[in-house]
Order: C-alpha cells, then sequence, then structure tokens
C-alpha cells in the first residue's frame, strides 16, 4: 500500500471490546479510515457505527468483505468465531487484528495462519500488555545486561468475575470461550512474562473449579522453567475481591516489579537494586526514554507499521502462537499430573485439538 493512503478497516463484533479497537484506530486517524462494522445485533452495530465518522453497518461478514474490501478487520466477537472470521478475512486479502484468545486450540491457531500468505495478508492478535515504552526498556536494560541473569519470577492475574459474568451463554464453556481464565484473562500477562523473560522450557500446573458454575477452570497455578534457566510462578484466578494484575522478576542485579490491573506505565514499575549496586544505574533504570502506557493504541502502531512495510507483525505467526502453547501445556499438566515441555503438545495430541483435552467440551456446567 502506498505510504500515504489510509487503511479501510472494518470491525467486526460491536460489543465493549470494539470500543477498545476504535479508540486505538481514532488515536491513529491520520493513517486509518473506519469503513465498516458487523454485527448480528443490528442496533448494537447501528450505535457503533453512530460513534465513527461514516463507518456502514452490516450483519453479514461476507457482504462487508465483498463490498468495503477492507485492507484490515478487527475481530471483535467470542473465540469460537475467531477462526472461521479470520481466514475468511484472510482469504478475501484482508489482514486481521484479532482479540484474545486467538482462538480455542492451536489447532485452530494453525488452520487461521495456514490462511496467511508471505508478505500479507497476516493475522496478529491482539496482547497489548506487551505494548508501551516500559515492557520495552526493561527488554533494553536485560539485553544490556544491566539487571544480570533473570533468576526468578512470579506472573499473577487475580480478578474477580461474579456469577452474572458467567450467566453470558458463551462464557465457561470449552466449545464456546475455549478455557477458564488461564485463556481469557491470564493470557495478557503470561504473553507479557514470556516477552520478557523468553522461551518456556517446561510447566508443571494445577486447575480447580472452587465457586463457579462453569466447564472450565476458574482457578489455575503453574510452575514454569524458562529456557534460560529461570524458574516462575504463574496463578490465574477470578475469584479474588482484591484484583491486582502482577509480574516480579528477580535479576541477579536487581527486582523489577510491575503493579497494575488492566493497564500500566511507567509509574508502575518498581526497581529495586541489589546491595551492591552504584546508585547511578539506578537512575537509568527509572527513565525509559518515553512513558507510552501499554493499550490498543500503542499495540496496533507495530501492526500499522508493518502493514506498510509488507511484514509479518508481531503477536502473529510463531511469535502470537508461544503463549497459546504454553496455555495448552498448562492445561495438559493439570489434566495428567505430569510435566508438559514446549513442543511436545502436536497434531496427535488430544489438547492439540482442544484445551480440554480428551474431555467432553459440551454439557452441563459444573
Amino acid at each position: 500500500m502506498a505510504q500515504g493512503k489510509r487503511l479501510r478497516v472494518a470491525v467486526v463484533g460491536t460489543g465493549a471490546i470494539a470500543e477498545s479497537h476504535r479508540t486505538a484506530f481514532e488515536a491513529h486517524h491520520e493513517d486509518v479510515d473506519i469503513v465498516a462494522a458487523a454485527d448480528v445485533n443490528e442496533a448494537r452495530v447501528a450505535a457503533f457505527c453512530a460513534g465513527t465518522v461514516h463507518a456502514q453497518p452490516y450483519h453479514d461478514l461476507g457482504a462487508l468483505l465483498a463490498e468495503q474490501e477492507p485492507d484490515l478487520v478487527s475481530i471483535c466477537t467470542p473465540p469460537s468465531l475467531h477462526v472461521e472470521q479470520t481466514t475468511q478475512a484472510l482469504g478475501s486479502g484482508a489482514w486481521v487484528w484479532c482479540e484474545k484468545p486467538p482462538c480455542r486450540s492451536l489447532a485452530e491457531y494453525d488452520d487461521m495462519t495456514a490462511a496467511e500468505r508471505d508478505g500479507g495478508p497476516y493475522a496478529a492478535f491482539v496482547y497489548q500488555q506487551r505494548s508501551g515504552s516500559a515492557a520495552a526498556h526493561f527488554r533494553e536494560l536485560l539485553a544490556d545486561g544491566e539487571l544480570g541473569r533473570p533468576l526468578v519470577a512470579h506472573c499473577q492475574t487475580t480478578w474477580y468475575r461474579d456469577a452474572a459474568y458467567y450467566a453470558v451463554p458463551w462464557r465457561g464453556r470449552w466449545e464456546t470461550e475455549g478455557g477458564g481464565p488461564a485463556m481469557g484473562h491470564g493470557i495478557h500477562q503470561m504473553d507479557l512474562l514470556l516477552h520478557l523473560l523468553g522461551d518456556w522450557a517446561e510447566v508443571r500446573a494445577m486447575t480447580a473449579r472452587l465457586v463457579h458454575d462453569v466447564e472450565t477452570e476458574d482457578v489455575s497455578t503453574a510452575l514454569v522453567r524458562f529456557e534460560s534457566g529461570a524458574l516462575a510462578t504463574v496463578v490465574n484466578s477470578v475469584l479474588s475481591p482484591d484484583e491486582v494484575s502482577r509480574i516480579r522478576i528477580d535479576c541477579e542485579l536487581a527486582t523489577a516489579e510491575l503493579t497494575h490491573l488492566y493497564g500500566y506505565g511507567v509509574k508502575d514499575w518498581r526497581y529495586t537494586a541489589a546491595p551492591h549496586v552504584a546508585e547511578e544505574a539506578v537512575e537509568r533504570w527509572h527513565t525509559p526514554a518515553a512513558d507510552v502506557g501499554s493499550s490498543h493504541a500503542a499495540a496496533f502502531a507495530p501492526v500499522l507499521a508493518a502493514y506498510r512495510a509488507g511484514r509479518r507483525p508481531p503477536c502473529s505467526g510463531d511469535d502470537g502462537r508461544r503463549v497459546l502453547e504454553f496455555v495448552a501445556a498448562l492445561y495438559k499438566s493439570a489434566s495428567t499430573g505430569l510435566g508438559v515441555r514446549r513442543g511436545e503438545i502436536g497434531p496427535g495430541d488430544a489438547f492439540y485439538r482442544s484445551m480440554a483435552g480428551s474431555r467432553p467440551r459440551t454439557g452441563a456446567r459444573g
């Protein structure tokens, strides 16, 4: 695409999360034009389009793609629809920016990426917690050796969801949501942890359904070994009244800790130096070049740049698959009681096709 031409963007699914996508596109209004939206709910899609300059409402994705020929499609629908809608959009020649979780299984992810073509279109996924300047700053400090070797980490997504939240029919079911809080909630922090520390090597996990009348878990815990040798704990919960998202990484020279809920800036990071570290080094840790918070707008910027350059965007391909493979390993370990190594879940494995493994994926909740 010519450098100056605005991208024609369409949004599929106009529920609550679509507002974050609209805000992201409006932040890049010089490069993006929202031309259409689709939803099965007439009133909802009409209201969404009324909040744009001239987007046209549709009730069918096929008609939208044929008539509007968008350059990029945002997928904001429930997870069970992602693979069909993503492959349909890619088939039309449009790039895709899809909400988390990408899909319900590794098999579906591989089906989606098989629909890509070299040079585009590509499908990228929304892992906005790795966006912004603070995470990039930590990665630079680590790469430059300023923090020493990472040794111990903790990743926590402890949120609270009540019974009304799970009254929505597609939530809490393997067939429609694909998993519990490890898929729908903690996947953001876990992606950030992997983004900061690199490839994981092995996971040992437990899950439980302690409160909610659902098929999936409502809490999970995991022990993780990274390829670097670092060890981590991971907790995902929707049972926690004091809600927090937290990552702590203890390195040889410092502890880095991020505490927030749904998004963060530089102020939400805290660095604690080991006793022998010079004060001037600590000052640099706290002063990144910019303070860009994590957000959908920040996450979309590299997707836009990749589109302009005709190259694969971040949070796509192997990069987008890494955390989904980790989640599959978490569920497999919890089900089997065994450790699961990265790369072990392939097409012949029950957990390749479903996060539920060989367990029934439909039926009574609870």
